[in-house]
């Protein structure tokens, strides 16, 4: 197992965590299920502070897609 900090975008974040598909397009899911399936990712859980809030940022290289908002999550990939 490897483990890694990636910049997700905010508009993935309940996929891939819940696997909750609302006001994802078609393209935006293949988009993020060709990440995964690349990645041989196993679990995506968001970074939190001391605090437990997660503090989104824009990043104009996200783990995937165009320049967006991010969240840092601590992705497990099998390698």
């Amino acid at each position: 197992m490897e483990f890694t900090i990636e910049k997700i975008p905010v508009w993935a974040v309940c996929y891939l965590i819940n696997g909750t598909t609302d006001n994802l397009s078609d393209e935006d899911k293949a988009i993020i299920d060709k990440w995964w399936e690349q990645n041989n990712v196993v679990t995506v859980s968001p970074a939190t502070d001391e605090e437990g809030s997660s503090h989104p940022y824009f990043s104009h290289f996200p783990a995937f897609g165009l320049g967006s908002d991010v969240i840092d999550c601590n992705v497990m990939m099998m390698k």
